[in-house]
């Protein structure tokens, strides 16, 4: 090695040594740089007339839950949202929109009566069927899928009803703000890219929607491939028929698990973009009023910062005893 590089991995150790010193200062009393007051205060918007209820101290309580509905007190979006998943209408209820309960209650249950009755229908008509042809392979009974088909529209028809109560009640929620962060994340949730629509940002919603169909494109595809070399394993392993295909069973057990393997990664790429555009549309509607000015600096160096009492005690600190040894990272913007 010569004497140039001899002083570069010198001085390269230098610092790496310098950096460790400072990264452990920083981990033995790291308490002491930051004040306890940024884990305790509110980034509410004080003039939104919701923002003493928004907490996260305070997940859910029956008082507040009541209290709202007999409208006395601020009923957080969240919270009249998970109420209303779990019993319809208290959206309408909270919002006063009396008139609309009828609608709510009079679909979902017409629509979910008559899909009950027509699902009905068809599991009798397949009994008949299959008790008439044990008896006689020429019965002309036959199954009724018509209304099979009928029964499942109607009950998809009950949870579009339930589904546009939720939205209904998440539109219609009143608030002083604008982008309101609850009403972004609930419409990311009920629809994905909606929640980016209301903040504005159109541009997004191609992506997600392209990302979400193409994992759900994949995802069918990797699914009825599985489908099909499950089948034939199991027709090549099984010993009580002839099995004459052109795929042996170690082949077909192969492909099976990679298209088992390759099914669950799109499960998990489709949950991942549907919890990425929800996450997106609460963070940007937080940041909305967010400013960045062109003057962007950023200074780096060693410290030593005091322990967060150390202001309100006056006591000066030791050494290396309550003070911490750490880096300070100064940002302008």
């Amino acid at each position: 090695m010569d004497s140039h590089n001899f002083v570069i991995v010198k001085k390269a150790a230098k610092y790496l040594a310098v950096t460790i010193i400072c990264l452990l200062g920083f981990s033995s009393v790291s308490h002491g740089q930051f004040r306890e007051e940024a884990f305790t205060q509110t980034y509410n918007d004080q003039t939104d007339t919701t923002a003493t209820t928004d907490t996260s101290d305070k997940m859910f309580t029956f008082k507040e839950l009541f209290g709202g509905l007999a409208h006395k007190t601020d009923l957080r979006i969240g919270t009249m949202f998970a109420s209303s998943m779990i019993i319809p209408g208290i959206s309408q209820i909270y919002n006063r929109d009396w008139w609309k309960l009828p609608v709510v209650y009079g679909g979902i249950g017409a629509c979910a009566g008559l899909g009950g009755y027509y699902l009905h229908q068809y599991n009798l008509s397949k009994k008949a069927y299959e008790t008439a042809y044990a008896a006689d392979p020429s019965t002309p009974l036959r199954i009724d899928y018509g209304a099979r088909q009928k029964g499942t529209w109607f009950l998809i028809g009950a949870g579009l009803v339930y589904w546009g109560s939720l939205m209904d009640g998440v539109a219609s929620y009143k608030s002083d703000v604008h982008p309101h962060p609850g009403r972004a994340t609930i419409y990311s949730i009920l629809l994905p890219g909606l929640g980016q629509a209301y903040n504005g940002e159109y541009w997004k919603i191609p992506i997600y929607w392209g990302c979400i169909a193409g994992s759900i494109h994949f995802l069918y595809t990797n699914n009825t491939n599985y489908q099909r070399f499950k089948r034939i394993h199991n027709e090549a392993t099984n010993p009580d028929i002839e099995y004459t295909g052109p795929i042996p069973a170690e082949t077909a057990v192969w492909y099976r698990d990679v298209y088992r393997r390759y099914r669950d990664y799109s499960i998990v790429a489709t949950a991942l973009f549907y919890l990425l555009q929800i996450i997106d549309a609460n963070v940007f509607a937080y940041m909305h009023d967010f400013e960045v000015s062109d003057s962007i600096s950023m200074k780096l160096e060693p410290a030593v910062l005091p322990a967060d009492n150390y202001y309100a005690s006056g006591t000066p600190a030791a050494a290396f005893g309550m003070n911490s040894i750490g880096l300070r990272l100064g940002l302008r913007f």
